[in-house]
């Protein structure tokens, strides 16, 4: 079963449900192994539109066994999709990248992906012993993302270290004991942002590779943000600076005239 992690990275595959995520690993033409759908049933044109349109394997299933493959009820599509090269040289560092340290949940994992993708980054790094960007709750909270920009998985610091390096990337990592408020920091040219994990912040390997440290400022009772919604803030500030929030925007609202 591919919502185990042993046996996805055993098979070099894993599990995509959902309109969105589907057609954008279509889109960005990920290699899809097969597309799974429910026998008996009569399926939306879009679900329909992909098994004519995709060339991999058809597997039809009863509607029971697809619902307690793809995590939910009602499920029409589900592919398999093939996984990527844990490859560095996969991301090109054009905008920020950002590194995940030891990140515990697979869904934090996804949202960070999806705002990695939203603000302009060039990709995301799992370092350390963490959860799988390719878990079933990871890539449904990816929303698709996860296909748009690269996502590489590394066991330790180092690797990326050097990688950064000689990228000409300054390593930047954000805590609360950060000297200076992320807003104040330049944040314009090439980086490498550190998220670290969502308890225990970045590893010590991190915090003595990192160029600089900035801190979000946050009021309240709140002593921390979850590192998800901390990478949020992190690129969306690398992004105001660069300029490219606004320009979204500014495409956005040209878009809807």
């Amino acid at each position: 079963m591919l919502t185990n992690r042993t046996k996805r990275q055993r098979s070099g595959e894993f599990l995509v449900q959902g309109v969105r995520p589907i057609t954008l690993a279509v889109e960005h033409g990920w290699p899809l192994r097969a597309l799974a759908y429910p026998s008996g049933v009569r399926l939306s044109d879009w679900a329909q539109g992909m098994l004519d349109e995709v060339s991999a394997e058809r597997v039809e299933m009863a509607p029971a066994l697809l619902d307690e493959l793809a995590g939910k009820d009602d499920a029409e599509l589900v592919a398999v999709a093939a996984l990527p090269p844990d490859d560095l040289a996969r991301i090109r560092p054009e905008g920020p990248v950002v590194v995940f340290d030891r990140a515990a949940e697979p869904g934090n994992i996804g949202t960070v992906v999806r705002s990695a993708d939203a603000f302009g980054a060039s990709g995301v790094i799992v370092t350390g012993h963490a959860a799988d960007p390719y878990d079933p709750k990871s890539v449904r909270a990816s929303t698709g993302s996860l296909f748009a920009l690269p996502v590489v998985r590394a066991p330790a610091p180092r690797p990326v270290v050097d990688w950064a390096r000689e990228s000409g990337l300054r390593i930047v990592g954000t805590d609360e004991t950060g000297t200076v408020d992320v807003g104040d920091h330049d944040l314009r040219g090439p980086a490498l942002l550190v998220i670290g994990s969502e308890t225990r912040g970045m590893s010590g390997a991190w915090a003595a590779a990192c160029d600089d440290v900035v801190r979000i400022p946050i009021v309240g009772a709140a002593s921390s943000l979850n590192a998800a919604s901390a990478a949020t803030v992190f690129l969306y500030e690398a992004a105001r600076q660069r300029g490219v929030a606004a320009a979204a925007a500014r495409e956005k609202i040209r878009s809807r005239r």
